[in-house]
């Protein structure tokens, strides 16, 4: 078998916010709560919200700005999200759209076209609705046919498809198209200092299948992990109109020190633990596309991995590409792949890494091979 990545596409909106200008949103949304629930903060009955600046955010994380579905409404303090409006259920749905744009680039990548593939994979953090699947939207928007389904398994759910897409292919698939659609702002509390930089909107597609004659990126093993945690939880669900409850936690939340202690150990040992197991020293690999939430997290990981003289002499070794699209959920890693992709040569290895809520981590190791 010769399962390979050999296509990979992106899309990603137009319009992009600056560190500066959501600081400056929020610091105005701050101002003007504080004000009005002076009373009660003074009592201790509401704790007074915090402002934040552009320098701790780029520190604390590595963002400098990301790109967003709508620019206006999230700028607006008093309402702190995007301004959309609802599409009829016979028009394409936003998340419809953006994969069948990543996906026909991934497609021309491959040069394959809707007859040559049999599955269609949408694995993302936040799918816009529960029923029908938007992959078998996409599937239909595209003219492919076969099955089509969604998963999720938040920001690993990227590297949680390519094993899926592996396995689809080796029972006898020709290919699989794996997209992964993030509109994070649409789950972002962007009132919250700790929480509103840290998301983008982005779409990435790839396609795989069993090939020889193609240039690409073999999939060599893969490694999936998960194991319960709520340092990273959205309650946002079905069951929300009908509960009982007042509790404002139906948007992203994080405990982001726990996060960094617990999660950076436990990439680096599974990564390490996967090399060891392919007989495959950490030197030889030629790039660590890391899920791309913190770049202080994937810095640590990758010292801990080669060690931190390796890892400062040759920080390429881990693309960032946060900086510009923020924390693009399960789409990090493949945007990374697909933006440096030509930077690794015949024979060399690769890793895809992928972690986040669950605790889900997710590591394919995969080794170029260039055909003439």
């Amino acid at each position: 078998m010769g399962i390979r990545i050999t296509g990979t596409g992106l899309y990603h909106p137009e319009e992009s916010i600056s560190n500066q200008e959501l600081v400056e949103t929020l610091n105005a949304y701050v101002e003007q709560f504080n004000h009005d629930h002076a009373d009660k903060i003074e009592t201790g009955e509401v704790e007074a919200r915090r402002g934040s600046n552009a320098e701790f955010i780029e520190k604390a994380s590595g963002v400098k700005s990301r790109y967003v579905i709508e620019k206006d409404g999230i700028l607006d303090p008093n309402r702190l999200r995007p301004r959309l409006a609802e599409r009829s259920d016979d028009e394409l749905s936003i998340q419809a759209e953006w994969g069948v744009i990543a996906a026909k680039q991934a497609m021309q990548n491959a040069a394959v076209t809707a007859e040559d593939i049999d599955v269609v994979i949408l694995a993302c953090s936040n799918l816009q609705r529960a029923y029908p699947a938007v992959a078998i939207e996409i599937q239909t928007a595209l003219g492919i046919q076969g099955y089509a389904y969604d998963m999720n398994v938040a920001c690993s759910a990227a590297t949680f498809g390519l094993k899926q897409a592996y396995d689809a292919v080796q029972s006898g698939a020709r290919r699989v198209l794996l997209v992964n659609v993030e509109i994070t702002s649409g789950h972002t509390d962007y009132r919250s200092r700790d929480c509103h930089f840290i998301f983008g909107d982005v779409a990435t597609a790839s396609i795989i299948e069993n090939t020889t004659s193609k240039t690409g990126f073999e999939i060599l093993d893969t490694h999936l992990f998960t194991q319960f945690s709520n340092n990273i939880r959205n309650n946002f669900g079905f069951l929300n109109s009908s509960e009982l409850t007042s509790r404002d936690d139906k948007q992203f939340r994080q405990d982001g020190r726990k996060v960094f202690k617990e999660v950076c150990p436990l990439v680096a040992k599974i990564i390490t633990t996967q090399l060891d197991k392919n007989d495959i020293e950490a030197i030889q690999v030629k790039r660590f596309w890391l899920h791309q939430a913190n770049v202080n997290m994937n810095e640590l990981i990758l010292k801990l991995v080669v060690g931190k003289a390796v890892a400062e002499a040759d920080p390429a070794l881990v693309p960032i590409i946060l900086d510009e699209f923020a924390n693009t959920s399960s789409a990090g890693v493949m945007i990374a792949l697909h933006r440096t992709a030509h930077e690794v040569n015949n024979g060399e290895y690769g890793v895809l890494c992928s972690f986040g809520a669950g605790y889900s981590v997710g590591s394919i190791l995969v080794q170029k091979h260039v055909v003439v």
